[in-house]
């Protein structure tokens, strides 16, 4: 499986490249006094919420945080997309594609 080291410790096959080795998500960098597990804890609710929103066709609010402010968009999410991690939202004759990342809250009425 690997090679024997000087220190005889076994060189393994999932060494990680630098290039590899990502970012810490907004998440987990931007929410200070919450615990990386509690702010994976709230992103999964907020996957879920979503899911839920394009499997049952419910209106979702979701409260998106921004450089300056924070706003509110209430729609249907249409499409999910989890390779680029985004949702695409309607309302009325108007939509929107959404980062994930960039949802701090969403919610079912």
């Amino acid at each position: 499986m690997g090679k024997q080291l000087e220190e005889g410790s076994q060189e393994g096959s999932r060494i990680m490249l630098k290039d590899q080795v990502q970012e810490p998500r907004r998440d987990e960098r931007d929410m200070p006094g919450i615990g990386v597990q509690a702010a994976q804890h709230k992103l999964k609710e907020i996957e879920q919420t979503l899911a839920v929103s394009l499997r049952n066709h419910k209106r979702v609010t979701v409260v998106l945080h921004g450089p300056a402010e924070v706003r509110q968009i209430s729609g249907f999410v249409t499409s999910i997309h989890t390779h680029s991690r985004e949702i695409k939202l309607q309302w009325a004759e108007e939509w929107k594609w959404i980062q994930v990342d960039d949802i701090e809250d969403a919610y079912i009425l």
